[in-house]
């Protein structure tokens, strides 16, 4: 959660700053500040948006190379000016920006209070202000050792940036469980929690590590430890470009990124799925098959969308590779004492690849000895670095909160995967160019229902676009498109929303069905169909309001639903790529319509940084 950005070099700091957390806001934005050295240390922060800070500072002069700034998702505190970032210490002798959660905050603040400190917010950050100034005395010892003294101190997850009012030539972070990233430019340098705010001035980022802390001047860097240990770092490129992360014309960052969703899905097969040649190629694995084909059992990791397309991946993996798989909340693995042991395998998804309860998920298993596997987005994220072997997306980045493309791409290479398993073992080679040859077609099949089922969706959402409740049911494959697609229209439209196994309805659901309960059936001509036509003739029985996903050639349901939304057909396996696509886009517009803030939806950051 949470984002951050530093800068020092020949710039402007404060439009680096502003630009920088325009582009980081999907991180939190309940508040926002800048702290801006020339000469004195310039303090300057807002509750609410960026754009509000930008108003702010419209007739304010603020000069100077060197800052650091902060977009809030709240923690500690609710969203006001006191309790946005930066901190500063009582004499404004330096200032800080913190993502992350001090643990032991009330303690080390009670100590502080006893000592004679008082404090002005309600943060935990601002504990670890008072702690650095304890410990700096005033210039008794250098900043940058007063923070990794009283780094050592804290319990918890932090990223951090610092500067002061002494040194204009000083930018300090440090992480452990928040992500943060050096960028490195020509006699210039920037920390963000990501890329986003880097990508505009280079493309050379150094991935900080857990207890690892970076001492910036304008003549370079250096990187140590929180045991002030140096390290020779290695410089990486990224894979963005500045294109990547503009809204290219749409209205929403998330519209853009569900359109873009047949080009990310070539470039996540790119290279890898080779009709051809009958072949299929997952490089991130290529020595690690044997295991995972071996694997007694696999573990499925991830949170929220990821861990729905995990449940895709349990279908997938079990029905084609035929080995046994168990999904997992990643927030819950390490709490339940999990049963690992020879031969199981964990896999964690991740679209950031910075989750924290999915990170600690890995941890776990690694401290147990098993062997973990990633399927992340983000290239040199920590999840990336920290598992023995994984599967980039290669999705191109996604910044709307609502995950979208990440998810169909999570589904792709899961899909790959289980091929990949199956692969001479549970399917001949006659089945598997079949199969390739379907999911290679995938991609052309998503622009299709894009182009055919935007229009008729809108006008869907215009009639459902007031309802207080929507049940969404699929059966099989599409069990887990249903979860996905309710958690879609919650996360963005704030409508309730639920999504069951269609036969569990009459287990307790039906109770809720009347005219006023919109239901969405994932209906389409597979094995399951005859079945969930009767789940629909049951909500029909009790004058439900049904709008169902089928093929393309399908006529039967018309008379029984009141809207039918039609995708071409596939291979039954396949068949969440394309469902999801429509359940996106009523979401979607369903929000749009009522004046939601689709792409910063309300309580909500895009990376869960903190547990």
């Amino acid at each position: 959660m949470c984002g951050i950005v530093g800068y020092i070099g020949h710039r402007p700091a404060a439009d680096v700053l502003l630009r920088g957390l325009q582009r980081l806001e999907y991180r939190g934005y309940d508040s926002a500040g800048i702290a801006v050295m020339n000469g004195t240390l310039a303090v300057h922060k807002k509750k609410g948006k960026v754009q509000d800070l930008a108003h702010l500072l419209e007739n304010v002069q603020v000069d100077g190379s060197l800052g650091i700034g902060h977009t809030r998702w709240a923690t500690h505190g609710f969203p006001s000016d006191v309790n946005a970032h930066p901190h500063a210490n009582p004499s404004g002798d330096f200032a800080l920006v913190h993502n992350g959660i001090i643990e032991n905050y009330a303690a080390l603040r009670e100590k502080l209070v006893a000592e004679g400190r008082t404090f002005q917010s309600q943060t935990d950050t601002e504990v670890l202000v008072h702690l650095i100034d304890r410990l700096w005395d005033g210039g008794a010892i250098s900043l940058e050792e007063a923070v990794r003294q009283a780094l050592q101190l804290v319990v918890g997850t932090y990223g951090i940036a610092v500067v002061s009012a002494h040194d204009p030539d000083l930018l300090i972070a440090a992480r452990k469980g928040s992500p943060l990233i050096l960028g490195v430019g020509e006699g210039e340098y920037f920390i963000g929690s990501d890329a986003a705010p880097l990508v505009e001035y280079t493309r050379q980022v150094v991935f900080l590590n857990d207890g690892e802390m970076v001492v910036v001047r304008r003549s370079g860097y250096e990187v140590r430890t929180i045991d002030n240990v140096v390290l020779n770092k290695e410089v990486h490129e990224l894979e963005w470009d500045l294109e990547q992360i503009e809204k290219g014309g749409y209205e929403h960052f998330m519209l853009k990124e569900i359109m873009e969703q047949p080009v990310s899905l070539e470039n996540c097969m790119r290279g890898r799925v080779q009709p051809a040649e009958n072949t299929l190629k997952l490089g991130g694995l290529i020595h690690e098959m044997d295991r995972l084909r071996a694997a007694r059992r696999i573990v499925i990791a991830a949170c929220g969308t990821s861990w729905h397309a995990g449940l895709v991946g349990e279908y997938l993996i079990e029905s084609l590779a035929r080995i046994p798989v168990e999904v997992e909340y990643a927030s819950e693995f390490r709490y339940r004492n999990p049963i690992l042991g020879e031969g199981d395998v964990v896999l964690v998804i991740s679209q950031s690849g910075e989750t924290a309860d999915t990170l600690a998920a890995v941890r776990e298993a690694k401290q147990r000895k098993v062997p973990v596997y990633g399927i992340c987005n983000v290239v040199g994220s920590t999840i990336a670095r920290e598992t023995d072997a994984g599967v980039y997306l290669h999705a191109g980045p996604e910044i709307g909160v609502a995950s979208t493309k990440a998810f169909t791409a999570q589904v792709t290479v899961l899909a790959m995967l289980a091929l990949k398993l199956a692969e001479g073992r549970t399917i001949s080679q006659a089945e598997m160019a079949h199969y390739l040859q379907a999911l290679a077609a995938i991609p052309d099949k998503v622009r299709a229902v894009l182009e055919t089922c935007d229009q008729p969706i809108r006008q869907i959402a215009q009639v459902y676009r007031y309802a207080s409740n929507f049940l969404y049911l699929g059966r099989g494959y599409n069990f887990p498109v249903a979860l996905e697609g309710a958690l879609k229209l919650k996360e963005i439209s704030y409508i309730h929303a639920e999504g069951y196994p269609a036969a569990e309805m009459k287990h307790g659901p039906i109770a809720l069905i009347d005219q006023f309960m919109p239901v969405v059936f994932i209906a389409m001509k597979d094995s399951t169909y005859d079945k969930v036509v009767s789940n629909i003739e049951e909500v029909v029985a009790r004058k439900g309001s049904v709008i169902a996903i089928t093929d393309t050639d399908n006529g039967e349901l018309d008379k029984l639903c009141e809207y039918v939304i039609r995708i071409p057909a596939t291979e039954e396996f396949l068949s969440p790529l394309l469902t999801v696509v429509p359940l996106q886009l009523l979401s979607y517009h369903i929000a749009v319509m009522r004046g939601c803030n689709v792409d910063q939806p309300r309580n909500l950051a895009k990376s869960v940084t903190v547990e």
